[in-house]
């Protein structure tokens, strides 16, 4: 395929945005009856999936594993580094405020502790992880990046990562600014691995941690250890409903966490779409 030029670029972009919008409107209705939990992840997951296998067949005759999921060497090392990062991250900002009598755990009067659920939660999560990721770093992302530049794709996408979540229960704008920068940081993370594996486990990482101790995720309460994080301090720092997402602490722990997976051995490559649009110049 030649090397789009404005009009082809529009074009490839709105396929890309008007498949996925489409597919995510029919499954979330399809799937209305699940919850919202499940209902979102697995609406989301297969806009991506569609989205994104669709334009990669009818725009550069490739496969979805040119995006950034084909496995190879290093794709582990990235997937675990950043699955590690992402849980200690999410640990941070919820096991540190405990030990400085910031929060303390309960037991949820509601529930209890129970490894079906555990398990389903974190099915639930995997496939919301790669989803998202998909969505908004997958053909889309990669092409803009590719043709406009690093900042030019970086700040809307973040944009529309955060606009994504602005319905979640309980968002606020402290929510909407921390989610922003949540997707910009996961772009980042892509560029730095040149695969979707290493943002995956970032997002996959901190999204199952911080339900661990009992905080909510994005305005979820997800009940997967039968505990309860209650905070003894404003929303500024809790997040309050929402989260820690909403708060202060996850705005200062993602310079930490950029800075460790930039001294981290993560195995770099280069993203093969850009590899692609190289040699149809």
């Amino acid at each position: 395929m030649p090397n789009p030029g404005a009009t082809g670029l529009a074009l490839r972009v709105g396929i890309f945005a008007i498949t996925g919008i489409l597919t995510l409107q029919l499954v979330s209705f399809l799937l209305a009856w699940t919850g919202l939990l499940v209902q979102a992840a697995m609406a989301v997951f297969a806009s991506a999936a569609v989205a994104n296998a669709l334009s990669l067949r009818i725009y550069e005759r490739g496969g979805i594993s040119d995006v950034g999921l084909g496995w190879k060497l290093g794709s582990f090392r990235n997937l675990s580094i950043g699955l590690v990062g992402g849980l200690l991250s999410a640990l941070a900002v919820t096991g540190l405020p405990v030990l400085v009598g910031m929060a303390s755990i309960s037991r949820a009067p509601e529930s209890s502790f129970s490894l079906t659920s555990f398990l389903f939660v974190l099915c639930v999560m995997v496939f919301g992880a790669f989803g998202e990721e998909l969505l908004f770093h997958g053909y889309a992302f990669q092409l803009l990046m590719r043709k406009l530049g690093l900042f030019q794709t970086l700040l809307p996408v973040g944009v529309l990562f955060a606009a994504a979540h602005a319905n979640n229960l309980s968002a606020n704008w402290m929510s909407f600014f921390n989610t922003f920068l949540w997707g910009v940081f996961l772009g980042l993370c892509f560029l730095r691995s040149g695969d979707l594996w290493l943002p995956i486990g970032v997002h996959l990482g901190w999204n199952w941690a911080l339900p661990l101790l009992g905080a909510n995720v994005s305005g979820f309460k997800m009940a997967t250890t039968g505990l309860v994080m209650i905070w003894h301090v404003g929303p500024i720092w809790s997040g309050g409903d929402y989260g820690p997402e909403a708060g202060i602490l996850t705005t200062l722990v993602l310079p930490l966490l950029g800075w460790c997976l930039f001294k981290a051995p993560i195995e770099t490559s280069r993203p093969q779409m850009f590899e692609d649009l190289d040699e149809e110049k």
